[in-house]
């Protein structure tokens, strides 16, 4: 196979199958750079400052990555970056939310190197990628998954913040206190475009279409947050 010029980028807590995959990467299908990260909000720095970056590999029980949101958005704004999902879940509903967001490959960690090799090398050759072993999602393996478009009805908004990442929910807390994208890019000591991914991300979450939205919704669910952790400490007597 013909070396790639390009990079991939591994979001993966686990460290040392991090060094398996990346050896793969670029031992075995040539690519010229791997960048390792152990979280999401890692990866989204990453990918906000490497626009070279053409295949992202993500594990779903990593840090950050709890909400199938997280993986739309990825899709949406690179959306010429191949995006696999490596996973030791074998869970049908996981797997469905995968596609249905959009990701090229599900691959599973329990497959051996030559497998997983191949598994790799057929998503970078343009396939969509998801062992028959692992799902009977009849016409979902051999299809190209949609892109996630947005609803013409707004999501339900929810009662409680919904799982964020650290950042997430930094920069949710700055954009409820008035603080523009600049700012925020400031305090939080990013760059503008990785605010804004984080922005895509907490509208997906929270089901609104804009940051004055989130920005009320949010400052409801921060307070009302705010308001049951009190009560927990009043009910404990916790000081």
């Amino acid at each position: 196979m013909p070396e790639h010029d390009n990079t991939a980028l591994i979001a993966d807590d686990d460290e040392f199958f991090r060094m398996a995959l990346s050896s793969i990467l670029s031992g075995r299908l040539g690519l010229s750079e791997v960048i390792e990260t152990g979280s999401f909000d890692e990866a989204v720095e990453q990918l906000e400052q490497k626009p070279g970056i053409t295949v992202a590999l993500f594990d779903l029980s990593m840090p950050g990555m709890g909400n199938p949101a997280n993986l739309r958005v990825i899709r949406e704004l690179f959306p010429d970056i191949r995006v696999i999902i490596v996973s030791s879940s074998r869970r049908r509903e996981d797997i469905l939310a995968a596609l249905e967001a959009g990701v090229h490959g599900y691959v599973p960690k329990g497959l051996g190197v030559d497998d997983l090799t191949q598994a790799l090398k057929s998503v970078l050759g343009g396939s969509i990628y998801v062992p028959p072993s692992l799902a009977d999602v009849s016409g979902l393996v051999s299809q190209r998954p949609a892109m996630a478009v947005p609803d013409e009805v707004p999501a339900p908004q929810p009662e409680r913040l919904p799982p964020l990442t650290p950042r997430q929910r930094d920069v949710l807390e700055l954009l409820v206190k008035g603080w523009s994208n600049k700012e925020v890019a400031r305090m939080l000591d990013l760059g503008e475009g990785t605010v804004k991914i984080h922005l895509a991300a907490l509208f997906r979450n929270l089901g609104v279409r804009n940051r004055a939205a989130a920005a009320v919704l949010g400052a409801r669910l921060l307070a009302a947050e705010k308001d049951r952790e009190a009560d927990v400490k009043g009910a404990t007597g916790s000081p």
